[in-house]
């Protein structure tokens, strides 16, 4: 399997459809940092976000973002860009506040046909890592502006005013400018980054597209060992190299995703849920679920009510 066919294979999350229904073809999608991290939870396995740029604003704490083939440590304050369909998987701090952009690509392509294209020497907007503590002093300024304009953004999303849209697109659009010019800057992302073997990329793909296939039917490691054809020690390395998670974390962080899913958008019981996702007993399935979410399937979803 290429990379680029495992690409393809790995869950895509509109954010709209799984997370915000009344946002459902938004081009923009606003969400602080913390209430999108119940949902998705802290450590987000590999993902994409067909047709949509993503931006992360973290305000604190140590964050890992694996992006395509590169692997990213860095201190909060830090704001990471996804391109749009570029796989890619995080670790967050628990207590972790910021903010969450999502962005539908034809934003994108306007504001480079309106001149960032030729500003930047580049078709496209790269994936992108600035950390405030590594900016110059004389950069420093501009990091506060980039802070505002995401707190602009955020009080523009919460009201309903008059031309919204108008006002979140052009505010997205000085958004976007500002994080290209400090891309330009010390505090650019080949600082904090490592290059990741394009074969573990693929095997760690692969790995992802099998989790999205048979979590429900519970498979253990060494299934999903057999049906890659590498060894444990090696999955394990890979796995804690791109995500920093272990590959039994990655599967029950899928698990989990699915079942939050479930208690958040549709009418189904708990006993329905844990059938339907291939647990037998409800009550090892209440156990589950509470142990790696931290709250009864009941109590998550009285807050999504």
């Amino acid at each position: 399997m290429t990379n680029k066919q495992a690409s393809n294979l790995i869950p895509n999350i509109v954010i709209g459809q799984e997370y915000d229904n009344k946002y459902q073809d938004a081009p923009i999608h606003y969400e602080a940092l913390d209430k999108l991290s119940v949902f998705f939870g802290h450590n987000m396995p590999v993902h994409r976000h067909a047709q949509y740029l993503q931006i992360h604003f973290i305000a604190n704490g140590e964050v890992d973002f694996h992006i395509d083939d590169q692997v990213f440590q860095a201190q909060a304050p830090c704001c990471f860009v996804t391109p749009p369909s570029s796989p890619h998987s995080f670790r967050i701090n628990v207590q972790a506040k910021g903010h969450v952009l999502t962005i539908h690509q034809s934003l994108i392509w306007q504001l480079l046909t309106d001149g960032l294209q030729q500003a930047i020497g580049s078709e496209r907007i790269q994936a992108m890592c600035i950390e405030q503590k590594s900016l110059p002093n004389n950069e420093q300024q501009a990091w506060l502006l980039l802070n505002q304009s995401f707190q602009h953004i955020a009080n523009e999303w919460q009201h309903q005013a008059l031309a919204k849209q108008l006002a979140l697109e052009g505010m997205v659009r000085t958004l976007i400018i500002q994080l290209v010019r400090l891309s330009s800057s010390k505090g650019h992302n080949l600082q904090h980054s490592t290059k990741v073997d394009d074969n573990d990329v693929r095997i760690f793909n692969s790995f992802s597209d099998l989790i999205e296939q048979h979590y429900c039917e519970h498979w253990l490691v060494p299934q999903y060992l057999a049906a890659i054809g590498i060894s444990e020690s090696r999955l394990n390395v890979l796995c804690q190299r791109i995500s920093k998670q272990s590959p039994k974390k990655l599967i029950h962080n899928r698990m989990v995703l699915e079942i939050k899913r479930m208690l958040a958008f549709t009418k189904m019981s708990v006993n329905d849920i844990c059938y339907q996702t291939g647990f037998s007993d409800p009550a090892y399935f209440s156990r589950f679920f509470k142990k790696h979410s931290g709250k009864t399937a009941l109590a998550y979803r009285k807050e999504q009510e």
